[in-house]
């Protein structure tokens, strides 16, 4: 009787122990409660709770500590869409193959243009695209004067991660401004500067779709257009894994700033990439400054025999740190959204 006793006892300590183990993704960084959900359906047909997205996240309480799991059935969403600062912990999923569209087609200035701002800190985005299609597709006859900023996404907030998520524009599609932030597996198409601003990201395994034919025969776009403000910011942008295609020429990229910081590594490059691959822009005189660097990229487009002369030669633990996830997150956050991958 003792010895089956102990035999159950053990048992249930070892399925407590498993269950325990399973919950740990569950638990925000620094908390002791489980992370619990809040689950929210938008569908314009009326089946959900929601019709629109906007709706949605107006109904999260400010200042929320538990997650909320908004789920938007697939579509075409016609609206503006803002996460404010006070609305950390969203979750926004669509349906599978980012047949879920936001589209706005703002152009009034870089500012009040994006389709959607992410302010808030710790937000999950997976299977959803967003579009501004002002200017896109541009047709290449169009006035030069016609083009100009359409933001598809503004990224601001901190702890933010994209998964299979899709960004298309022409000019400053994606505006990653301040905060870290992961992309894996997402698509980011345009043609001028249309991955830029200040922040700390990294973007792996993603699809870099260059659409500059439609600026005209002699017209090479820019891929990015860093930032960074001076050298001790931890920011910069760093391509791993990905691939980088489409149509006319471009480069990969120019400062936004002086202390710009971009690194492409292991990444294939088509023969869309201008031979000398990187522009000065308004740092002209002050390029030692800017840290461009390339590592192990292949493809007809990844020859550096014609780079600039100030592209930046990296050692290779600097590299390889660029290139880890500890880029970006050296104090886990990433390990939060793990149920959200795999749900």
């Amino acid at each position: 009787m003792v010895l089956r006793w102990c035999y159950f006892a053990c048992l249930f300590l070892l399925v407590a122990l498993k269950l325990e183990l399973a919950n740990a993704r569950f638990y925000l960084n620094g908390e002791d409660e489980p992370v619990t959900y809040k689950t929210i359906v938008v569908d314009p047909s009326g089946q959900g709770n929601f019709i629109t997205i906007q709706s949605a996240i107006d109904s999260v309480p400010s200042n929320n500590r538990r997650w909320v799991l908004i789920k938007v059935t697939a579509g075409i969403y016609r609206e503006k869409v803002k996460i404010p600062f006070d609305k950390p912990y969203i979750a926004l999923v669509g349906e599978k193959n980012r047949n879920t569209i936001v589209d706005g087609n703002d152009h009034a200035s870089t500012a009040e243009s994006p389709t959607i701002e992410f302010l808030a800190d710790n937000i999950f985005v997976k299977y959803m695209s967003f579009r501004n299609s002002y200017n896109n597709p541009l047709k290449i006859n169009d006035l030069a004067s016609d083009m100009a900023p359409a933001v598809a996404a503004k990224v601001c907030g901190d702890k933010i991660y994209f998964y299979r998520v899709g960004f298309f524009g022409f000019q400053d599609t994606l505006w990653d401004e301040s905060g870290r932030h992961y992309y894996k597996y997402c698509t980011i198409q345009g043609a001028v500067d249309f991955i830029f601003g200040a922040g700390h990201a990294l973007f792996e395994r993603c699809s870099i779709s260059v659409i500059d034919a439609a600026l005209g025969p002699g017209r090479p776009g820019y891929i990015t257009a860093h930032g960074r403000n001076n050298p001790n910011d931890a920011t910069g942008f760093v391509f791993k894994d990905c691939k980088v295609f489409g149509n006319g020429k471009t480069y990969l990229g120019r400062p936004w700033r002086d202390y710009a910081r971009v690194l492409f590594y292991n990444t294939y490059m088509s023969n869309i990439i201008k031979p000398t691959g990187w522009e000065p822009w308004h740092s002209v005189g002050q390029e030692d400054r800017v840290t461009f660097a390339e590592y192990k990229n292949f493809g007809p487009g990844a020859d550096t025999s014609k780079r600039v002369s100030w592209t930046k030669k990296l050692d290779l633990s600097t590299i390889n740190k660029m290139a880890s996830l500890d880029f970006i997150d050296d104090e886990g956050w990433l390990s939060t959204f793990g149920a959200f991958i795999s749900g």
